[in-house]
């Protein structure tokens, strides 16, 4: 990791969980895995902070969860997105799009 690494941006973590699912079921461990080797090390991801994360989002209906067994043939939960989940990835990419492209107009004014 990083000497520079940061937490994930407070807003974001279910985003990135979503986008890391929309590609194909993981467990907490690979989303992990996945958001510090797309970022190059900038982001990590609170162990703790993910699990109420997965919580939160297969009670709201945005991700479902079963028990398999990992490649390294470990028990695991793997989490899937849900149809509604997909829909709440393009409503969050739409606003994360938003948002970026105000401060990028705000930084050059």
């Amino acid at each position: 990791m990083s000497e520079n690494s940061t937490d994930i941006i407070q807003g974001t973590l279910d985003m990135l969980i979503l986008k890391s699912l929309s590609l194909e079921p993981m467990h907490g461990f690979g989303i992990t895995q996945r958001s510090e080797q797309i970022s190059k090390g900038v982001f990590r991801v609170n162990p703790g902070s993910l699990l109420l994360a997965f919580q939160r989002m297969q009670r709201a209906g945005l991700i479902d969860a079963e028990w398999r067994a990992t490649e390294n043939n470990r028990r695991a939960k793997f989490y899937r997105l849900t149809n509604k989940g997909r829909k709440q990835l393009k409503e969050e990419t739409r606003d994360w799009e938003r948002r970026t492209a105000a401060i990028a107009r705000l930084r050059e004014a």
